[in-house]
């Protein structure tokens, strides 16, 4: 069978997420199983070229994993042998290298959020719509089974009419001193991007947009609960971003969701994430992978009686949502859209637009909290 070769110029594939989901999980993985099927019988053969700045992390990946690198942006996006750039650098480098790649000519899929402003975000849009050129933004919670399996009961109708959503994120980082942070330093640092509005807002937007309404209003209120942290170096330093937000939303329909987000708490659930949907007719928990649901049928009637020790298992009384496909990792699910998308023209939603509103609700989210009130969202054009 033809191979039909797509150069992917990935840039930031040294940092966790870029090398673990996006590298190995979804661009090699899909190379293991003999690349992805297209319209025409050949099979789209993903070729990336590593782009970062430490020559001696990008040799390392490189040779383990057969590929091209560089550390020349410019470089690389050169070449005629590569069709699209991808970047999952810090927020704050991205703009830049995306704007090199549309003057390149070159197709882009990235990470979110886009830019740092609702402005320069639609700058891009427009930009990379004018040049004709293919374009998306990782939405990757979409396709994960938990919420998979959230859309199938929205589908079928299970909810009724639905009332709230109620998210939970969150874990706790540590502070880099007695134990090793999990995130890197510049996300508690917002000369360079950081923020868990910034980086957790865009990603409740398509979620809460996608699968019930879209968003109106948002009122937010953040913290910086941790003040100081120590980075990789070892070197104390101010954590001048938000490590917590909490925020109430409000959707067409009337639907009101409430989402927790915070890298100062620890986990009582049973997954990092979860989403509580109510409605007339039944409700579910979703988490990452797993989903359960309560029918109105089956809906207990407890009464409220302090007095007394809680005897229902309430846990007990709500069904598992079974999987009834087998579920393949959602960043890899997207990267076969996209690449798709760029060679059979096939629709792809999760466009730069998509990602506009994403940054707009963080920013807006970010005003909420600042000014202390309730902030619509104007549409976008």
């Amino acid at each position: 069978m033809e191979r039909r070769s797509i150069g992917i110029v990935m840039n930031g594939v040294t940092g966790r997420m870029g090398y673990r989901q996006h590298l190995v999980r979804s661009i090699l993985a899909i190379r293991e199983q003999g690349g992805l099927p297209a319209a025409d019988g050949s099979r789209i053969w993903p070729e990336p070229v590593l782009v970062g700045r430490s020559e001696r992390k990008l040799a390392e990946l490189a040779a383990k994993h057969g590929l091209a690198y560089t550390t020349n942006l410019d470089a690389a996006l050169a070449r005629d042998d590569t069709h699209i750039y991808f970047d999952a650098q810090v927020t704050s480098e991205r703009e830049g290298a995306i704007r090199k790649a549309i003057a390149a000519g070159k197709h882009v899929y990235t990470e979110k959020p886009l830019t740092e402003s609702t402005e320069s975000s639609l700058d891009l849009a427009a930009l990379i719509r004018a040049q004709g050129l293919r374009n998306g933004v990782v939405q990757d919670k979409l396709f994960l089974p938990g919420l998979r399996k959230l859309k199938r009961l929205i589908d079928g109708g299970f909810f009724g009419r639905i009332l709230s959503v109620r998210g939970e994120f969150g874990y706790w980082v540590f502070e880099g001193d007695w134990q090793p942070a999990q995130r890197p330093s510049w996300n508690y640092r917002a000369a360079d991007g950081g923020g868990i509005v910034v980086d957790m807002f865009p990603h409740w937007h398509y979620v809460l947009e996608q699968l019930f309404a879209p968003v109106r209003s948002v009122t937010a209120h953040i913290a910086t609960h941790v003040p100081t942290r120590v980075d990789e170096a070892g070197a104390e330093y101010k954590a001048t971003a938000d490590d917590a937000a909490y925020g109430i939303f409000e959707l067409d329909g009337g639907i009101v969701a409430q989402i927790n987000s915070s890298w100062t708490t620890r986990v009582f659930r049973d997954e990092l994430v979860e989403f509580q949907v109510d409605g007339t007719h039944g409700s579910a928990v979703a988490g990452l992978r797993n989903c359960r649901i309560q029918s109105r049928a089956t809906t207990p009637k407890p009464v409220w009686n302090p007095d007394l020790p809680v005897t229902e298992p309430f846990r007990d009384q709500w069904q598992t949502v079974p999987d009834n496909e087998e579920f393949d990792n959602g960043f890899k699910v997207q990267w076969e859209h996209f690449l798709r998308h760029v060679v059979d023209a096939t629709p792809f939603p999760w466009d730069f637009m998509a990602g506009v509103r994403g940054v707009q609700l963080a920013e807006l989210g970010l005003v909420s909290a600042r000014e202390g009130r309730r902030v619509e969202i104007p549409e976008l054009s």
